[in-house]
């Protein structure tokens, strides 16, 4: 089954945390051995892994933040550092796409072709498809600059991320839109962004999306009704998302899988990749259809196999999600919305 991946931090883990992408798992995970960070040696994404679980196009992100929070490689003492950041991000995606490594989509053509291109060729010798997404929109320094970063080849942008950003409260805050975020929502919809509303604290989301009436997502979240916080977003939430005919896509992350989860305790077995298909299952059942569910990994987003369902190894495993969803008694053509069919619908409408 080809996948899409709503989300996926492939440059912050090259960058931030210096991972050769272009080597298997193994090879990085051996070359992290005996290190005691969090989430060392024990990572799960690499370009070779991509290939190998058929995830024929990722939503890969840039990520700067600049809440006054200063944590290293993700969160900037100024904002000038957050933007530089970004742009280093972007840099390293056009070098894999020089390389012929990954091929950029900007436009319906360039998706088209890419996915029509995968599939007759099952993905060989064709380059992992890359759409630029930006978490936090920190890096962008006034709404002015917005058509900057759409030259760039960003498509996608989430106004918040961790803390109270420039625009955006997001996860762990609580404050709705800046003044300059408002301005920076209603840029977006004019140049033609697509709005993800993940991360943003609940009067945030309800204020961006009075303002926005673009294409709108949520990349990678998860439902309240099963894990409740903030993070997670609630049945009416979700159910607005659906009326506006977005996408939810579902995170692999535990934290956002098991009740009550504390880091550096809950052992990875209290959960599975059939709890993330529970996710995706709930918005079915809220939509009363399978068209607004989708899969959002966020593996290896700060964490790895420790933080990440007991029975998947690598994100080869997403493979798992349609095999899970048979045995739910899924059709075939549900089961294919939402493996990438969903993704591509308002992609194709974005774009």
């Amino acid at each position: 089954m080809i996948i899409i991946d709503g989300h996926l931090d492939i440059a912050w883990n090259a960058i931030q945390w210096d991972r050769d992408l272009e080597k298997t798992v193994a090879e990085i995970r051996k070359a992290e051995a005996g290190w005691k960070e969090k989430g060392r040696a024990m990572g799960t994404v690499a370009l070779p892994e991509l290939r190998r679980g058929n995830v024929a196009l990722s939503f890969v992100t840039t990520l700067g933040r600049f809440t006054g929070r200063p944590i290293p490689g993700a969160d900037y003492r100024s904002h000038a550092a957050a933007y530089a950041a970004a742009k280093g991000q972007l840099a390293y995606y056009r070098l894999l796409e020089a390389k012929g490594v990954a091929r950029i989509v900007t436009d319906r053509t360039t998706l088209d072709r890419h996915m029509d291109e995968w599939q007759s060729k099952n993905g060989s010798n064709v380059p992992l498809g890359f759409l630029f997404t930006m978490e936090s929109a920190d890096p962008v320094q006034s709404p002015d600059q917005l058509s900057e970063w759409w030259d760039a080849g960003v498509r996608a942008i989430g106004p918040a991320h961790y803390g109270p950003g420039v625009y955006a409260h997001g996860t762990g805050s609580k404050g709705g839109l800046t003044p300059v975020g408002r301005e920076l929502v209603r840029r977006m919809k004019q140049i033609g962004f697509v709005l993800d509303v993940t991360h943003l604290d609940d009067p945030a989301f309800w204020e961006a999306l009075e303002i926005f009436d673009g294409p709108i997502w949520a990349s990678h979240n998860n439902c309240r009704a099963l894990v409740p916080a903030q993070r997670q977003f609630s049945d009416d939430q979700l159910r607005e998302i659906i009326r506006r005919d977005g996408v939810i896509g579902a995170v692999f992350d535990n934290w956002m899988l098991f009740p009550n989860y504390k880091m550096g305790e809950t052992p990875n077995t209290c959960a599975s990749i059939a709890d993330v298909v529970n996710h995706i299952d709930h918005v079915c059942q809220l939509a009363g259809n399978a068209n607004h569910a989708a899969i959002g990994s966020d593996l290896d987003g700060g964490y790895g196999r420790e933080q990440s369902p007991h029975d998947l190894d690598t994100i080869a495993n997403l493979q798992q999600v349609p095999v899970i969803l048979r045995q739910r008694g899924y059709n075939e053509a549900d089961i294919e919305k939402i493996a990438h069919g969903n993704w591509l619908r308002v992609l194709r409408r974005a774009l």
